[in-house]
This record gives C-alpha cells, structure tokens and sequence, in this order.
C-alpha cells in the first residue's frame, strides 16, 4: 500500500528559518496540512534555542530578531533563552496555526516521480513540489582531530553539550575556539575554574565601536560569495569580528582572554606545543562551531566538488525545486526571516504540478 501523502512544500526544521517560511508560505495562501507540512525533529517548539545552556540568559543573547508578523516584546532579560524563545516560538507556531510535526526525523530527500521530491521521515513519506531546508546547524558541532586526544584521561566535550559554568568548579579548563561562544564560555567559567586556558588556530579579531547596515551587508556579502562558489559557508559571526563590550574588555584585562596559539599534541593529563610548553587539563571544551546539517540531501547529489551546496539566493543552483533558508549568508535571525520570504516567493514561480496551485491571499 502506498501511504505516500502528497503537498506542494515541505519544510524540514522548526526555528528561526523554518518557522519564517511557513508563515510566508501561510501568507501567501498555502494551507498548512493541505498544503504544506512542516516537520521537526525536535521535542518540542525552539529550534536549537531550546538547548542552550541555562546560563546563557536572554539579555545576553546577541542580535535576536523577531520573527515575520509578531514581535517579541517584555522578555525577562534575567530568564534564560531557551525559555524565553521556547515559549515566543510555541506562541508564533499557535498563533498561525502552523501545525508543526515533532518529533519527526528526515532521513533522506530523493528524487520522486513527476518531478516531484520524495522525503522519507520517521513518520512516512511525503511528495513534494518543492523544498525548504531549514536545519541550521545545532545537529552536526564541529570536532578537530588532534593526536593524542584518545589518550586524554579528563573530559571532553562541545559547545552543544555545555552545562554552564558551575559544572567547572576546581577544575583546569582548556577552552578551544575564537568565536562568542569560546568567549561566553571563558568570562563565565574563569571564576569557578582552578585555571583557564584559551587557545585559537587563528589570534582573534575584536571589533571596536557599533555594528552599522553597511559593515553587516559587507560580512554577508563575503559569506554569500562562498556559497555562491559552492563552498562550505563560514558563519556571518567569522567575518564580523568579536564585539569589544565590557565584559570582554574586563577578560583581556584580568588575563583571562589571554590567547594562546593552536596546541599541537594533546597528552593524557592536557596539551602540549611543539616548543615544549605544557598545560594541565581536566577539560578541554570544543567551542569549534557547527556543519550545516544537510546529510538528508545527500541522495540529490546537490554538493559541489568545494564541498558545499551552491546557493543563489535561497535556490540549490543544482535543483531549483531546493530551497536553503538559514543557509550560508541567511544564518541568522533577520538573515532567515528575509530568506523564508524570498523562499516562498521563488517556489511560487515554479511550474505547477498536477494539483491546483493555492491563489495568493489577498
């Protein structure tokens, strides 16, 4: 029996980018169900918000944008993020009727009959005329290979497996990765910590004074040209530089931002330089960043020889049935808001398959 169901789009992920495009698609006069289906793998509404760490509040959350056609408003600085936005998404979704499936795992997006795309999930099969991936990047943190790592006897763990900072106490941390979360996880741990030790491939960059619209359109403009090539997409945050607030100028001046280059070894009881020096660790704590999670678009064939996905605008250059919202340059929070609307606006331009195109609202 061929319980396949059949829609004009379906949206793979649930946060900022997801959630942007569904209600574009909504807008626009696609009925969620009927004609589009938004799947999560997630237990519940957040995206990846939803597991961060408690200690990451919501007033030091940097650069949330609200989501298209409601705004975030009052939230409790002092409360975490994960609930803040939790519970801001869960209402977005309600308010909607966006009809979110979770949990439901995509395992594999095929090419279909007709034309049309097949994605297999935990919870059936779906046909569709178009796709729009939004799974970000929280599924797939980034781990270096050093020599010696399966020799260290104290603990491991990434950025996405952080507890907060009470967890550290007594202990000797080596914090990896010049990005904000390497830097969050320094200022929080280091009064805890017996010790802290920072060290980076690359010395890191500070940015002075505010954040204008022309230095932001410069950073995605560089990101946008990776993609554009077919090559894996840096982050907007790499390109943008740290902001010097003053929290971080506290830590450069207590010592505790004091950066050491990229160890070469790591030793049971810690890392080592090819110079002799030494550091004793009880932890070392990857803030080594995220992949973007597209393992399920692999039967598409969709990567490029640089080992990315060649995007113009949302669109897979590859099969412009394929949209990546949240993707490269619309990695962020206003970026993949933007993205979900130029998504929907694409796929409308589409031939139409063998059901009735939805009329655009009016």
């Amino acid at each position: 029996m061929n319980n396949t169901r059949e829609v004009e789009v379906v949206v793979i992920g649930a946060g900022q980018a997801g959630l942007s495009s569904a209600y574009h698609l909504r807008r626009t006069g696609f009925e969620p169900e009927r004609d589009f289906v938004v799947l999560d793998h997630s237990p519940g509404p957040g995206g990846a918000w939803q597991f961060r760490w408690p200690s990451l509040t919501y007033g030091k959350v940097h650069g949330m944008h609200s989501l298209p056609g409601m705004e975030l408003t009052d939230a409790d600085p002092a409360r975490p993020s994960a609930e803040v936005i939790a519970g801001y998404f869960d209402t977005y979704e309600r308010t909607f009727g966006l009809r979110v499936r979770r949990p439901v795992d995509v395992r594999a997006v095929r090419e279909g009959a007709g034309g049309r795309l097949l994605v297999e999930t935990s919870a059936g099969t779906w046909s569709a005329r178009a796709l729009i991936n939004a799974t970000g990047t929280w599924d797939r943190p980034f781990w270096p290979r050093y020599r010696g790592q399966e020799t260290f006897r104290g603990r491991q763990l990434h950025t996405a497996q952080y507890p907060g900072p009470e967890e550290f106490a007594g202990q000797r941390v080596v914090v990896v990765g010049a990005g904000t979360s390497g830097t969050q996880h320094l200022l929080e741990i280091a009064p805890y910590a017996a010790a802290t030790t920072w060290v980076t491939r690359r010395p890191p960059v500070f940015r002075e004074g505010p954040f204008g619209e022309e230095a932001g359109r410069d950073a995605v403009a560089l990101v946008e040209e990776r993609v554009r090539q077919g090559l894996p997409p840096k982050s907007v945050v790499s390109v943008t530089g740290l902001p010097l607030n003053d929290a971080v100028r506290q830590g450069l001046k207590d010592g505790v931002l004091d950066r050491l280059p990229m160890f070469d070894r790591i030793t049971p009881d810690g890392v080592e330089w090819r110079n002799g020096r030494h550091v004793d660790a009880d932890v070392i704590l990857w803030a080594t960043g995220f992949r973007a999670a597209i393992d399920h678009l692999a039967p598409l064939r969709l990567r490029e020889p640089g080992g990315g996905i060649r995007v113009e605008g949302t669109r897979a250059v590859a099969d412009p049935r394929v949209h990546l919202v949240g993707y490269g340059p619309s990695a962020s929070t206003i970026g993949a808001n933007r993205a979900g609307r130029a998504a929907v606006r694409d796929i409308r331009r589409l031939p139409a398959s063998t059901e009735e195109e939805p009329a655009a609202a009016a």
